[in-house]
């Protein structure tokens, strides 16, 4: 590992593992926990950091100096890459869906402010970009420059999740977690006992995609695991009433803060599921907070 990297991680909390107590939880006979990825570090948290750390190990193994990936105007990922390539004295550039706002939003202002040059590019050209996948594909790149694809979704980012799991120090049955680009779920399948199902929270809708994209990425086919496309409320970043309220109590009854684009999706929907009599009483789901709660403020 890079010796900036270790000093950088040095500086991280500890994500520990928090049982939600809930009658409900107990009326159907099911244990939940909580991996708290969102306490690792108040800008580079959850799975953000796990899928950047061996991409940036790489990235300054070979001598970069510019990072440029891509994302939506609240991008969690391009939030923490800009962040940690002011932290590493790394130029960063964000290629930023859809048309340039009159007044940025506050993700944005803190992606500018930390030093990102943000270039905002259409709908059509976005997804022209959701081709290139190698740290050297985008088209035009330069010597020293190094592309990372939306979300962190490289091979790479698998290494740094796997992480994630070897610190589950309990035995458990299924390991939850929310799905954008897919590359967390990935990395958790790769890394769980063949004995543990992993099921993942779509956040977006017309999600089936997702697996073909999770199928991608893995070493090797997988039984152990599934994709749940019903809990999208609408699309990416869509929400209702019912939601926000479920998120409102959560809080209120956990003290864990949730955001509505991911980890509150996937809570609400483990929580219906467990409602529905989906899991045999006696299991030990563990559900994965990816972090991104600066995203929260798009919803204030």
């Amino acid at each position: 590992m890079h010796p900036e990297l270790i000093q950088l991680e040095k500086t991280f909390d500890k994500s520990i593992l928090s049982r939600i107590q809930d009658p409900m939880l107990d009326h159907y006979g099911i244990e939940l926990w909580v991996k708290r990825d969102d306490l690792l570090h108040p800008v580079i948290s959850g799975n953000k950091w796990r899928k950047l750390k061996y991409i940036l190990d790489h990235a300054l193994s070979i001598g970069a100096h510019t990072l440029i990936s891509m994302g939506g105007a609240y991008s969690n990922h391009l939030h923490a890459l800009a962040y940690v390539g002011r932290e590493l004295g790394l130029k960063t550039i964000g290629l930023i869906r859809g048309e340039q706002p009159d007044t940025l939003n506050p993700t944005l202002v803190d992606m500018r402010n930390w030093g990102m040059e943000l270039k905002f590019v259409s709908r059509s050209g976005y997804r022209d970009l959701r081709h290139y996948k190698d740290w050297q594909d985008l088209p035009g790149i330069k010597p020293r420059q190094y592309w990372l694809p939306e979300g962190g979704a490289q091979t790479l980012a698998l290494k740094g999740v796997a992480e994630l799991v070897r610190e589950i120090d309990m035995p458990y049955d299924m390991l939850c977690v929310p799905c954008g680009t897919g590359t967390t779920l990935a990395g958790i399948i790769e890394a769980v006992p063949e004995s543990v199902s992993v099921m993942g929270f779509a956040a977006l809708k017309n999600a089936g995609f997702l697996t073909a994209d999770v199928e991608s990425l893995l070493s090797r086919p997988y039984a152990n695991w599934q994709i749940n496309p019903d809990y999208h409320f609408g699309g990416f970043a869509q929400v209702n009433a019912g939601l926000m309220a479920f998120i409102e109590a959560f809080e209120l009854k956990t003290h864990v803060p949730l955001e509505p684009v991911y980890t509150g999706k996937m809570l609400y929907g483990l929580y219906d599921l467990i409602a529905q009599g989906c899991f045999k009483p006696g299991q030990r789901i563990i559900a994965v907070h990816t972090g991104g709660l600066q995203g929260k403020r798009g919803f204030d």
